[in-house]
């Protein structure tokens, strides 16, 4: 099968989310069918659309053979595992793992939106996106360095 390499955005802003999302992202580490794991540093946000405390942020992004929705499944599962609920919309959330790139395929599905929908308007996503690949290009979208001027507005900042 050949490999693809996929973006999956970590997000959380509930309990000690610097050890939920380095759990996270070591589990993504281990899922079936994946290798050349690499991570973006962390990045804080302030909620958008809704309340809370701020998000502590990441990208991570790996060479896989899962389909895109086993590897939907595989994230539900994590995040399940870290006591994800959803009560509502932009709920704070223990831990948040969205598909957001899957090579350069355009993903239409009743489960599965991909490129995400969203991620060219968050700043949480496309700066720690570009500090892992500068070179991105979101599907439809364009390029992720010429994005980035329509989000330089939104409160985003290392956590280092």
């Amino acid at each position: 099968m050949i490999e693809l390499s996929a973006c999956v955005g970590l997000g959380a802003n509930l309990g000690d989310t610097r050890a939920v999302l380095s759990a996270a992202y070591a589990q993504l580490q281990q899922l079936p069918g994946t290798c050349r794991h690499r991570c973006s540093p962390w990045f804080c946000s302030a909620p958008v659309d809704a309340g809370g405390p701020d998000y502590l942020n990441a990208v991570a992004c790996f060479d896989t053979t899962l389909s895109p929705q086993a590897l939907l499944e595989a994230l539900q599962a994590i995040e399940h595992g870290h006591g994800r609920e959803r009560p509502y919309r932009n709920a704070p959330r223990t831990l948040d793992l969205d598909l957001l790139l899957y090579g350069q395929q355009q993903i239409e599905t009743p489960t599965l939106t991909v490129p995400h929908p969203r991620m060219h308007e968050r700043a949480f996503v496309l700066l720690p996106l570009a500090a892992l690949l500068p070179d991105a290009v979101i599907p439809g979208r364009g390029p992720v360095s010429t994005l980035m001027a329509s989000v330089a507005g939104q409160s985003v900042w290392r956590a280092d």
